[in-house]
């Protein structure tokens, strides 16, 4: 993917969080417990769903989808941070790098498909609860969780491809704790207008369509949830899309905010800061919100570390 040819910056330096320096050590051990902990997580939930036979459903299959995405995004930028904080190996090759913002963008992009997939399954399931196992077949589900997974990573490519014949002529240190987007363009010594702007119409080409398909699901599941008679059939529909919109919300402000916007961002204090939150802090969150409150599957875990493992 990248074009040595086209460059004479071979590898870049990741400043991480200069500013403050002092504090590398409690940086260190926050990122390394959120990142086990998130780990953690997302490996019981999809130990659980895997091995409990009554949430082998829609909504849990794609949670567990979810959860094995959320720990490849974290993985793809955590690990190199903490060896920066620890170690100092702030140093990154060129195709190292690319690899990283082509991962980094495709599980994002992916995530994007993968929510507005499961906003449409609690839209059939609430909206239309007597078609919901007919339509939501186990094929179905398979084809969907497939196609969010090859979308992302089909629709981060060509960005990517674009930045790696830019030509980097240095200095090569990137004012970020990963190779992301602004900062490489910021860095460049070509001319980027075109690649800021395609980049722009591919990240508004993502947001906007699963944003909007997610927004008018959540709308029409707000809407058949107002109209259910019964208090307690209110409270459950309400409180598990609730749970869902949180998550949606907090992705979608924190991406929106850095990819689509038509120029590179110069503020990167603000960006290294909507950077964490989006990269380690909603992976962290999410398992909490979607899963481990969810009452199924506290119930399923609970069962299975209570089964006897030797008879």
């Amino acid at each position: 993917m990248s074009n040595h040819s086209n460059t004479l910056v071979t590898e870049f330096i990741l400043l991480g969080f200069p500013e403050l320096c002092h504090l590398q050590g409690l940086l260190f051990g926050l990122f390394l417990t959120i990142y086990v902990v998130t780990i953690l997580e997302n490996v019981v939930i999809v130990g659980t769903i895997s091995a409990s036979r009554q949430l082998h459903m829609p909504m849990y299959f794609f949670l567990a989808n979810l959860s094995v995405l959320e720990t490849l995004y974290t993985t793809v930028t955590v690990p190199k941070l903490l060896a920066g904080l620890l170690a100092g190996a702030k140093a990154i090759s060129f195709s190292g790098c690319l690899t990283q913002l082509f991962l980094f963008l495709s599980l994002g992009s992916s995530e994007c498909f993968l929510l507005t997939t499961m906003a449409c399954d609690r839209y059939v399931a609430i909206c239309r609860p007597l078609h919901y196992p007919v339509i939501m077949d186990s094929r179905l589900c398979l084809h969907l969780a497939i196609s969010a997974w090859l979308g992302g990573f089909l629709a981060s490519f060509v960005s990517t491809a674009l930045i790696s014949r830019l030509r980097f002529c240095g200095p090569n240190a990137l004012n970020h704790f990963f190779c992301d987007v602004s900062p490489l363009l910021q860095l460049s010594c070509s001319d980027t207008a075109a690649i800021e702007m395609l980049d722009f119409v591919a990240a508004l080409a993502v947001l906007a369509t699963s944003l909007t398909v997610t927004s008018i699901s959540y709308a029409r599941i707000l809407a058949t949830v107002l109209r259910i008679p019964g208090g307690a059939g209110r409270r459950k529909a309400f409180s598990t899309c609730a749970s869902h919109l949180v998550v949606v919300l907090i992705f979608y402000t924190t991406t929106t905010f850095m990819y689509a916007r038509p120029h590179a961002i110069s503020s990167f204090d603000l960006n290294k800061l909507v950077s964490v939150i989006y990269s380690i802090v909603t992976p962290l969150l999410n398992p909490i919100i979607y899963c481990l409150r969810n009452r199924d599957i506290r119930e399923a875990l609970t069962k299975l570390l209570q089964t006897p493992r030797f008879s």
